[in-house]
């Protein structure tokens, strides 16, 4: 057996610090937390790249449910079909994009269940980065809905009266409450067993929600037991301010409650989630 020996010299040059006083970075910083979080996004684009058939929600439904809904109660609800569109396109706008943002939470469980995940927690990254780097690139998801829906309204004869300014806040509105609202189908994402049960609890709160809006027809023709609620539903306060900037082309009260909610939501359920996804580190 042999024994190398380090000459003084060469123990000078390349000093050891004693682990007592090294001192170990445990945060990061709020650029570093953007900068981490807009590669996660980046990662999530790849994937849509690689996989372009999971847009096929947001480029079938919205030209689906448009001529759908339109052709079926236009006639029936305001007389005909160019009366209706005012009315339909910022119902389906709002319905075809919250409802998309189930498919964050159902991918955020597949990519949990296959171990993706238990990478990103070895890496010296921000916690909260994979989260929300995969809502971001979401954003995307919902920007090709959007744009789908003015385009096919468009088409059948829809002209915005409040002008293509008016149409492109009434998008980003919509686009920022959904973002919120993702948040918590990622919660359901992280708590979930299965992807399928994401995706199954996720609808049945959502269906209630959409439906039982004034998205498809006035309220003032429901029954006095469920205006109420449509009254008080959230989908109807962010469907009134995108009609009211669509169609006038004013920012009403409605979009300034569906900004709040949407504060408060990320607010809740963002550090939920966060602490839901370490806890299952």
């Amino acid at each position: 057996m042999t024994t190398t020996m380090l000459s003084p010299k060469a123990t000078a040059a390349s000093p050891i610090t004693p682990g007592a006083q090294r001192t170990l970075k445990n945060r990061v910083s709020i650029s570093e937390t953007v900068s981490h979080t807009l590669t996660m996004a980046y990662r999530g684009l790849l994937k849509i790249k690689r996989t372009p058939e999971q847009l096929v929600d947001v480029t079938v439904q919205p030209i689906l449910f448009t001529l759908m809904f339109t052709y079926i109660f236009g006639g029936a609800i305001a007389g005909d079909v160019a009366s209706y569109l005012p009315i339909i396109i910022p119902g389906i706008l709002v319905q075809t994009v919250i409802t998309t943002s189930v498919v964050t939470g159902v991918q955020l469980r597949e990519d949990m269940d296959k171990g993706v995940f238990d990478r990103f927690r070895s890496l010296p990254i921000a916690r909260i980065a994979p989260l929300s780097g995969a809502l971001l690139a979401d954003t995307v998801r919902y920007g090709i809905a959007t744009t789908l829906t003015f385009v096919m309204g468009y088409l059948m004869g829809f002209r915005p009266e409040g002008g293509i300014w008016s149409v492109v806040g009434a998008g980003l509105l919509v686009i920022a409450c959904s973002w919120a609202i993702s948040w918590i189908f990622a919660f359901f994402g992280v708590i979930a067993r299965t992807a399928s049960s994401v995706q199954g609890v996720s609808m049945i709160v959502l269906f209630p929600l959409t439906f039982l809006s004034n998205a498809f027809v006035p309220a003032d023709t429901m029954p006095d037991w469920l205006q109420w609620f449509v009254d008080i539903n959230p989908v109807s306060h962010l469907v009134t301010a995108v009609r009211d900037l669509v169609n006038t082309g004013t920012w009403g009260p409605d979009a300034g409650v569906s900004l709040l909610g949407a504060a408060v939501i990320v607010a809740v359920f963002a550090p939920l989630t966060v602490r839901a996804y370490m806890r299952k580190a």
